[in-house]
């Protein structure tokens, strides 16, 4: 008897919610931090990457300890109020801990940690939904993959994919080809799914992975310095302090 198209394999995963001794774990982390430290940095991200965050963890591995997500739990390990400041001044710090942020513990002196954080850039693909910082036109003739210094044509394999993202081919001579030009995205406008991978598919990166310094908290003084404003277009999004974000911390 043949297998019924009903009968079907359902895997079941459940992902585990932080428990309250793991909060309770990251609250001691933030305040340990807090008292073996001198300043502690308030940050935003633009254009968050997990690989890119972790590549500037390990670069302050020797020098600085750094927490991302939580943002809750952050602020209570900090506290919100004088009468709940872990430390003295800490408390302006906590209330400004809102969306997509992290703690930077460190005792390098402010004009390093602000001259790095500036010169630290990482190019990388945008998303659905990323706004495109620039038009990109292609042009007559072979689809081009960008990934290398020297562009190479798409292999004819790829002409379906290339198709279902929008694009107007032709096989020539084994080759995905344009006949016109087509506009792929335009500067300002946000970008579709298929904009996105389309970018993504030619090797054009669109959008920057940036760390945003937005304050300072110096315990000498227990004073927070608001830092200038940046060029830098921070991840507003704010994560659930009950779901099951995961904490980014430094090694």
């Amino acid at each position: 008897m043949p297998r019924s198209k009903r009968s079907k394999l359902v895997s079941l995963t459940k992902v585990s919610k932080k428990t309250r001794e793991h909060k309770n774990a990251m609250i001691q982390e933030v305040q340990t931090n807090a008292e073996k430290y001198r300043y502690c940095w308030l940050f935003g991200v633009g254009a968050m990457r997990n690989t890119h965050l972790k590549t500037v963890r390990k670069l302050w591995k020797d020098s600085a300890r750094i927490f991302f997500g939580r943002g809750a739990v952050m602020a209570k390990a900090l506290g919100t109020s004088v009468e709940e400041e872990h430390k003295e001044g800490l408390h302006k710090l906590a209330q400004q801990i809102k969306g997509q942020v992290g703690l930077l513990f460190t005792d390098s002196e402010p004009t390093e940690v602000t001259e790095w954080f500036d010169d630290f850039k990482q190019p990388d693909f945008a998303r659905a939904g990323n706004v495109a910082s620039r038009t990109v036109i292609l042009p007559i003739g072979p689809v081009m993959q960008r990934h290398s210094d020297i562009p190479e044509p798409f292999p004819h394999n790829e002409d379906p994919q290339l198709r279902k993202l929008g694009l107007t081919t032709s096989m020539v001579r084994g080759v995905p080809t344009l006949t016109a030009p087509h506009k792929l995205c335009e500067k300002g406008k946000q970008l579709s799914a298929e904009q996105a991978q389309l970018l993504k598919l030619i090797g054009e990166k669109m959008v920057v992975f940036r760390v945003a310094l937005l304050a300072r908290w110096d315990s000498a003084t227990g004073e927070v310095t608001q830092m200038e404003p940046t060029d830098v277009v921070l991840d507003v999004q704010a994560g659930d302090d009950e779901g099951d974000e995961e904490e980014v911390m430094s090694e």
